[in-house]
């Protein structure tokens, strides 16, 4: 069977057809997860980041987070020994929404924290870490790798 111009036609307008309509479905089921719910309000507090950003580079030394076996270990800097600390660690995963995870921070006299990393999904996470400190609020994001 031969096809003419028309069928060609038809069938080229067929196949364009077919493939929009799966486009169209594909990102109809895509998920978007937004960094932050309230980014605008976050956006206007944005300053507060930047100054806590700047009080923890100086310190003497940076937040760090490490894996240990079945453990997160959240060290603070230094200056935090024996203070009273109070704040939260929020790790935020990139590409899923549902494996953030926010912990209160609870440090101990040397400005240690464990966590048990089973309570993780494993995966790529940027700890957020913002603490408040003799009157002084401190903010440093620290890449890390759960497994």
């Amino acid at each position: 069977m031969t096809l003419n111009w028309g069928h060609k036609l038809t069938l080229g307008f067929v196949l364009f057809a077919g493939m929009i309509l799966y486009l169209v479905f594909q990102s109809m089921h895509t998920r978007y997860d937004l960094v932050s719910k309230e980014y605008y309000k976050d956006e206007l507090q944005y300053q507060q980041v930047i100054d806590g950003t700047n009080r923890a580079n100086s310190l003497s030394s940076r937040a760090t987070v490490t894996q240990s076996g079945n453990n997160i270990i959240i060290r603070l800097p230094n200056e935090m020994q024996q203070t009273t600390v109070s704040g939260n660690a929020l790790f935020y995963c990139a590409d899923n929404a549902q494996k953030d995870k926010k912990v209160p921070l609870q440090v101990n006299a040397g400005a240690e924290q464990t966590i048990d990393s089973r309570e993780f999904v494993p995966g790529h996470y940027t700890v957020k870490l913002s603490w408040e400190s003799n009157g002084k609020k401190y903010y440093t994001e620290v890449f890390v790798i759960i497994s």
